[in-house]
């Protein structure tokens, strides 16, 4: 393959967009970081709270599996920087930045699965009224349509067939 043939879209080469794309990706993952370890800071004073001991059962047994995929999402999003401080100067940031770029959507995955468990603990322990779930269900489908439908639709509408 020659050099004209490598350049497509940007005219750049892969070393070109592997460069760019890891800049982007990284300030991505910055929002992400925060927002999950500021959520997951919270999550972790909960448990030496004296009302702790009051909650039920269930309550706890939700609050230990939000903890838990906290630190899975947290672990995901942070990957990304261990993964550029291993590979640094080994010639393969094409590769790495798929590899960071699935770690990443791993992560937001594993934040809107914290998110949704951190919501319903917090309105079941608010208020023992029976529509939390559906209350719930509702912010799930908004933070879907904002995080995944929206842009997916976007990529859909306006990428080119030549593009995909």
């Amino acid at each position: 393959m020659t050099e004209a043939e490598r350049r497509r879209g940007r005219d750049e080469t892969e070393e070109e967009r592997a460069d760019r794309m890891w800049g982007e990706l990284i300030q991505e993952v910055r929002v992400a970081q925060t927002g999950v370890q500021i959520l997951f800071g919270f999550l972790l004073t909960v448990v030496f709270q004296p009302k702790y001991t009051q909650l039920t059962s269930t309550n706890q047994v939700i609050y230990i599996v939000t903890v838990v995929l906290g630190a899975c999402a947290t672990g995901a999003l942070i990957g990304p920087v261990s993964l550029h401080r291993l590979v640094s100067g080994r010639r393969v940031k094409p590769q790495a930045v798929r590899l960071a770029s699935r770690l990443t959507f791993v992560g937001l995955v594993l934040l809107l699965a914290t998110m949704t468990s951190s919501l319903l603990l917090i309105l079941r322990v608010a208020t023992h009224d029976g529509y939390v779930p559906f209350l719930v269900a509702a912010v799930v489908a908004w933070y879907l349509l904002c995080w995944y439908g929206l842009p997916l639709w976007a990529r859909r509408r306006h990428t080119s067939r030549t593009d995909r």
